[in-house]
């Protein structure tokens, strides 16, 4: 997957709560990507932390991101 890929799926999919690259602070409940000294990072954030998970290759990064954004849209319409 790349970036205007993943681009596209968050646009037609009405996928939120996410932190594209780093454009601010962290904020509870949501899903943020970022490149941080040669690696990719995805986390998930809520209230009390963040958890973050390191890999190696963006487009591994780039599909967890939407996987992950995907299963918050699917939590927030229960």
């Amino acid at each position: 997957m790349t970036t205007s890929e993943a681009e596209k799926i968050i646009e037609n999919e009405g996928l939120e709560n996410y932190n594209w690259y780093d454009e601010r602070e962290v904020r509870p409940d949501e899903i943020g990507i970022e490149k941080f000294d040669g690696q990719w990072i995805v986390y998930t954030a809520d209230e009390r932390a963040v958890v973050k998970s390191e890999l190696s290759y963006p487009t591994e990064a780039l599909e967890d991101f939407i996987e992950r954004l995907r299963a918050d849209k699917i939590l927030r319409e229960l």
